[in-house]
């Protein structure tokens, strides 16, 4: 395993954790507030969520996934599926975050979307990047 698949790995590892924590934790608690009190509280995670611990974690993974990526391709000696599975589990679910939990987290922000339809489609798209990091980091850190 190099250097960069060992620290994707990690990183996708440290990535599951903290959306499984909001899958098991954070949402259900969230959900046994009054619905305005529910959303106000998630914006304000939100706004904590964007400050250099997460982000360094949440895109420096991306990174190293995409490096171990490109590793991969230049050294076809250390052609591993497994390398290439994580990296690619770890990317669709930084690519959901993207596409699905961002949008809705901006939405609740501006009042554009009820906390039950809020919840119901982040709270999905979150299990899929859990499961998807967990994936990754699996892979990425499974002995050859």
């Amino acid at each position: 395993m190099t250097a960069l698949a060992a620290i994707a790995g990690v990183g996708s590892a440290l990535v599951a954790g903290f959306y499984a924590a909001f899958t098991f934790t954070v949402m259900p608690a969230l959900r046994r507030r009054p619905a305005q009190d529910a959303a106000a509280t998630m914006v304000s995670i939100n706004e904590q969520a964007v400050r250099p611990p997460f982000m360094i974690l949440f895109f420096g993974t991306a990174l190293a996934c995409a490096g171990a990526l490109a590793e991969q391709a230049v050294n076809p000696g250390t052609d591993s599926p497994l390398r290439i599975l994580g990296s690619v589990a770890y990317l669709a679910g930084w690519f959901a975050t993207m596409a699905i939990n961002v949008p809705l987290n901006g939405r609740l922000a501006r009042s554009k979307i009820e906390w039950t339809e809020f919840d119901r489609s982040w709270s999905r798209a979150n299990l899929l990047r859990a499961v998807l990091s967990a994936v990754g980091s699996i892979a990425l850190l499974a002995p050859l």
